[in-house]
């Protein structure tokens, strides 16, 4: 089974600043988004994907990224996430797992996890009981995502909870959305 890491990473951070200043804020010395961007490429999956919008990335994504571009970006995460699995498609993977460019704590444990886990076709990362991400979508359920908005697999998986899996991992991943959220955090 072929697996991608997809970030998502193309939104405005409107709470944050001026458009997509947060991922390129500094945090203990480096971008903030590469510290989403590092676990997942260290995890060791197929292939990373990164899908940018709002503000360019080039400059931080690793050679060995497929950065993508989501012209559509101020439609939702949702669109972020499509121009990710189709992609994803088109490459012959079988599944995306799926983290935030504003999470830097997502560890390469976490992503191993999710990745490798038995169940699906949804499976989710939990910390202290909480799910949170990595998550894990299998090709199956692709097409059943919502194409526009603000959540990716939510609603879905609200329907739907009898194609969730989750898997217990370590750590507290941080969630950046206001600079004081960022100083906290560093």
């Amino acid at each position: 089974m072929s697996k991608a890491a997809v970030i998502l990473a193309a939104g405005a951070g409107s709470r944050f600043g001026s458009p997509g200043e947060k991922l390129l804020a500094l945090g203990k010395g480096r971008p903030l988004v590469t510290y989403a961007i590092a676990p997942a490429l260290e995890a060791g999956l197929d292939e990373l994907v990164v899908v940018s919008g709002s503000i360019d990335l080039r400059s931080v994504v690793p050679a060995e990224a497929t950065l993508l571009e989501n012209s559509d970006w101020q439609l939702g995460q949702a669109t972020s996430l499509r121009v990710g699995l189709d992609w994803c498609h088109r490459q012959g993977h079988d599944a995306a797992v799926v983290g935030l460019g504003d999470l830097p704590g997502l560890t390469v444990e976490a992503w191993k996890a999710v990745a490798t886990a038995a169940g699906g076709p949804i499976v989710i990362a939990t910390y202290g009981g909480r799910r949170g991400h990595p998550v894990r979508l299998d090709v199956e359920i692709w097409q059943s995502l919502p194409l526009d908005g603000d959540e990716g697999a939510r609603a879905l998986i609200a329907r739907h909870p009898e194609l969730v899996t989750e898997v217990a991992c370590s750590g507290q991943p941080a969630d950046i959305d206001t600079r004081e959220d960022l100083k906290r955090w560093s």
